[in-house]
């Protein structure tokens, strides 16, 4: 049994330390969650429902504590912060407007007097997540998980425990019921154990790829569900039609939120050969105006990476691309300090297959020139990946937008002219080693629960 440890990867100071919990401890929260279970799911669910309305209030009356919090946890920039407890409120909302619609009975015509589909919880789900949007990924699971009534255990990255504790926290303060929503302070090592116990009935899992391969492993030896949320190397198409000037701020946009530490963002730019030199022209005007620095600061526009190691890894993909053939465009300056994780934003060209910035997904503010000949080359080039997250693609021919991203990028989402985000309203999931299932929307809220047909004679 060990400490989890939260380190400010700004300056390297610890903020704060954590015991692991020991397998009887484990065992005692998931019985507690679990006798919490039956009394959650027999309340109405309008009651629910208002609960959720109740976490959003609380959300926005502490958003500048919880912005401060992730960005001396892992790095987010303050203005990034109090957007993410925002969008946290806005999905709460979404499913306490929306989730009784969306779980209601579907009555549907057969031999039968009556015939219909039920939509029941089905218990203890456990959430595995991320560190890179310490509130809005708990969120976007739990609230249509609970809504639906199951309960929830989170085990969070290690490095965001103070996150994680105060989520637990928002629970209690929105007046939720005890133990329907438990935080297990726990490392990776025992995700297995959790996984294997008979109180968990399902599992959602936001991460990377190796992690989420494990997961699901573990998961199918003991024949649970499991939602999966991986890594990606999201295409961004540039037709020679484009709008240069939307396309290169949306690829800007796409690439360096959360300072580029993002499954979602924008990591490879695949430009036709005829407007690349203008591109490149705009993309380096783009980024000569972010600015990398303190997460405090008004200024800084990326902060610093989660740590070291991640800073470290990234800087070995660049240098690998480089001696592979890439040419570096663009390079930031970051602030001088040997305790800050800070990486330079980085634009590099000539990127072909065969190289890191290519094959890899490169988990920060580093963005990826290829060029195509044309646009079946372009579409080839973006589909050359084992990942399919999302996709965009940026052309004046919105018919051809509409088909290409609808039926011809290997994806989960396509969007035409704009950046990649996700939205309450649209189901977020991918395909490939990005993962399977989805969340938000109704097919979100539709993963935990057994759909349940009932037929009367």
């Amino acid at each position: 049994m060990s400490d989890l440890i939260s380190i400010n990867p700004a300056n390297g100071e610890t903020v704060g330390t954590y015991p692991e919990l020991n397998s009887s401890e484990i065992k005692s929260v998931l019985s507690q969650t679990q006798n919490a279970f039956h009394p959650w799911r027999q309340l109405d669910i309008s009651k629910r429902c208002q609960f959720f309305r109740q976490m959003a209030q609380v959300l926005r009356a502490r958003q500048n504590e919880f912005a401060r919090l992730m960005a001396l946890e892992m790095g987010k920039p303050l203005a990034q912060g109090k957007a993410e407890i925002e969008k946290s409120a806005l999905g709460c909302e979404y499913y306490a407007e929306n989730g009784p619609e969306f779980l209601k009975d579907k009555h549907i015509e057969t031999d039968a007097t009556e015939s219909y589909i039920s939509f029941q919880p089905l218990g203890v789900v456990l959430a595995v997540m991320p560190w890179n949007f310490p509130f809005w990924q708990v969120f976007r699971f739990a609230a249509p998980a609970m809504i639906a009534g199951n309960v929830a255990v989170l085990k969070h990255a290690s490095n965001v425990q103070g996150c994680a504790d105060a989520i637990e926290g928002l629970f209690l303060e929105a007046g939720f019921p005890q133990n329907v929503f438990r935080n297990l302070t726990i490392g990776s090592s025992k995700v297995a154990e959790v996984i294997e116990n008979p109180i968990v009935k399902a599992v959602t899992l936001t991460g990377s790829t190796p992690a989420g391969k494990a997961v699901a492993q573990t998961a199918a030896s003991v024949l649970k569900k499991t939602v999966l949320e991986l890594g990606g190397s999201d295409p961004y198409v540039v037709l020679k039609d484009a709008d240069l000037d939307q396309a290169v701020s949306a690829c800007v946009t796409g690439r360096l939120l959360n300072s580029g530490q993002s499954c979602i963002a924008a990591k490879r730019y695949i430009v036709d050969e005829s407007i690349q030199s203008e591109f490149e022209r705009k993309i380096v005007q783009a980024m000569e105006k972010e600015i990398v620095g303190d997460p405090f600061a008004d200024t800084s526009t990326v902060g610093p990476m989660v740590n070291h190691a991640s800073k470290d890894e990234l800087a070995g993909q660049v240098a690998s691309s480089l001696n592979g053939g890439a040419r570096l465009l663009y390079k930031s300056k970051i602030p001088e300090s040997d305790e800050g994780a800070y990486h330079p934003v980085i634009v590099l060209t000539d990127v072909k297959p065969g190289v890191p910035a290519f094959d890899e997904e490169l988990f920060g503010p580093v963005a990826s020139i290829i060029s195509a000949r044309d646009e079946d080359e372009a579409l080839t080039l973006a589909n050359q990946t084992p990942f399919g997250l999302d996709a965009a693609v940026f052309t004046s021919d919105i018919n051809k937008g509409r088909k290409i991203a609808e039926s011809q990028l290997e994806a989960g989402a396509g969007f035409v002219n704009d950046f990649v985000r996700s939205d309450p309203r649209l189901p977020f999931g991918g395909v490939k080693e990005s993962g399977y299932g989805n969340e938000l929307s109704p097919y979100g809220i539709l993963e935990f629960v057994n759909i349940k047909t009932i037929y009367i004679r």
